[in-house]
């Protein structure tokens, strides 16, 4: 009997159980874009709900950072971005693997 690997060959690829980890816990994380005004009446956009044991912050912070074309930082498990940053945060996050059912903007 011939295994369906030798019947196909290399058109299919086995799947990696961490990408797919990885993919599902980004869909199931409920995340909050919000602005904030700083007492120097700077704004700032701050992006919480990230689990940092599923995604790594600071490589998250500088990839939306480069996007955005603005400065920011990683703290207490939040990313802030300065200025208002809060639509293009939506669509990065969006396009890149988190569901747009779960992104509230404020």
């Amino acid at each position: 009997m011939v295994g369906i690997e030798e019947t196909l060959g290399e058109r299919i690829k086995p799947f990696d159980d961490k990408e797919i980890f990885e993919e599902l816990s980004k869909e199931e994380q409920v995340i909050t874009i919000r602005l904030e005004v700083t007492r120097w009446n700077k704004q700032m956009t701050i992006v919480e709900g990230i689990d940092p044991k599923e995604v790594d912050l600071d490589t998250l912070a500088k990839k939306l950072k480069t996007y955005c074309a603005c400065g920011g930082t990683v703290k207490n498990n939040a990313i802030m971005l300065q200025g208002d940053q809060r639509q293009r945060v939506y669509n990065y996050l969006s396009k890149n693997g988190f569901s747009e059912k779960n992104i509230t903007i404020l």
